[in-house]
């Protein structure tokens, strides 16, 4: 049962199961090639977004508000993870 005292355990079991993924993908193609840098970023991200639910979760009493705050959070990560990854909007933050 995912109790308050082991959620933070719990995301941080996400976080490195899902940056598990292009590190296993890096093994067989070269077409995801990943630096240490970019492992670093993902994983700040998708911190932030753990801490950013978690609190969400604990703080808001109305469970429609909660769930309508962490899609808000979730479309926010989606939208800097795209920028990110192939500059849809061409911003500086992307490099280009």
């Amino acid at each position: 049962m995912l109790t308050k005292k082991n959620r933070p355990y719990t995301i941080l079991a996400i976080i490195i199961a899902l940056l598990l993924i292009p590190l296993l993908a890096m093994q067989f193609t070269q077409e995801v090639q990943w630096s240490p840098r970019d492992f670093l970023v993902m994983g700040v991200l998708l911190l932030v977004v753990g801490i950013l639910c978690e609190l969400i979760f604990r703080k808001v009493e109305k469970a429609s508000n909660r769930i309508f705050f962490c899609i808000g959070i979730l479309l926010v990560f989606l939208l800097i993870w795209a920028e990110l990854a192939v500059g849809i909007f061409g911003s500086p933050f992307a490099g280009s």
